[in-house]
């Protein structure tokens, strides 16, 4: 499900940000990026995620911003500024109409100032504390829009059950019609063929065309969909295999057809099925 969070700490050595990006997927793919100083903590990142977050792409950065306070007194690195200078000689001997290094020329160069190195096991706690204040806001956001879709879904499982409903009504005389109809073509033939023959192969063709078990496996795997949102956890998975099942049913139930009315509301199952097919590829 789509979601972000963001969550800002603060610690003796700097503040650290976290931002937290959930989008669909069909399996979990966390991409992260963590600056230098805690590149280490990767896998344990890693592990947290995939705790709380069983399906979606994850996009997962932290920053870590020193504060002036930890940095504390301006340290030179001499030996690094002895062969910046050093460079500097050699190049303006090659070419003496080159300019002499200025001051801040030397301290920005990489390596001149010494950085204070902040206590790594300690920093990496606070970010690990972070990360899991981010991940309970993340979790609450996509909790929030599962609601939102299990009212959409469950909204159209009832329409289903109402399209379902009018089947049930309309089979039995679906199917006395289909009989009539198919009595009516075989008369002119039933000098020519034995009445008993014909009595089997209207009985066949009537059993061929009874939707009656497929109306009854969809009124099941409605009652499925709904126990799988009763129940706490996961449930993308689940839902995924059921409109399947779903979809399966409905076309058989449009094939088998013998009434116009049957056939509509096979059309009109199969529309509400993709509908809730399109969102359960949004659910956890």
């Amino acid at each position: 499900m789509t979601a972000f969070a963001r969550h800002e700490a603060g610690t003796p050595w700097g503040a650290l940000t976290w931002e937290l990006r959930s989008v669909n997927h069909r399996y979990l793919d966390i991409a992260l990026r963590l600056p230098e100083e805690l590149r280490s903590l990767e896998p344990r990142v890693r592990e947290l995620i995939g705790a709380r977050l069983s399906r979606g792409k994850v996009d997962g950065t932290l920053r870590f911003q020193p504060s002036e306070a930890a940095a504390g007194p301006v340290e030179i690195n001499p030996e690094q500024v002895q062969r910046l200078l050093a460079a500097s000689d050699q190049l303006r001997s090659h070419a003496p109409e080159v300019a002499s290094l200025r001051a801040i020329d030397v301290l920005r160069w990489p390596g001149v100032i010494k950085a204070a190195a902040p206590d790594v096991e300690s920093l990496s706690a606070a970010a690990l504390e972070a990360l899991s204040a981010t991940l309970a806001e993340l979790v609450a956001m996509r909790q929030r829009e599962g609601a939102r879709l299990q009212e959409f879904m469950l909204a159209r499982l009832q329409s289903m059950d109402e399209e379902v409903a009018k089947a049930k009504v309309l089979l039995p005389e679906a199917t006395r019609l289909f009989r009539e109809r198919l009595e009516a073509r075989l008369k002119e033939l039933m000098q020519q063929l034995d009445p008993a023959r014909l009595e089997q192969e209207i009985v066949l063709f009537a059993q061929r065309a009874d939707v009656t078990e497929e109306i009854d496996r969809l009124t099941a795997h409605f009652a499925e969909i709904r126990r799988v949102f009763a129940q706490p956890g996961p449930a993308g998975r689940r839902l995924d295999f059921l409109m399947q099942e779903l979809n399966r049913e409905a076309n058989t139930l449009s094939s088998k057809s013998t009434d116009t009315r049957l056939t509509n509301v096979a059309v009109e199952l199969k529309v509400l099925i993709e509908q809730m097919r399109e969102q359960v590829q949004n659910i956890e």
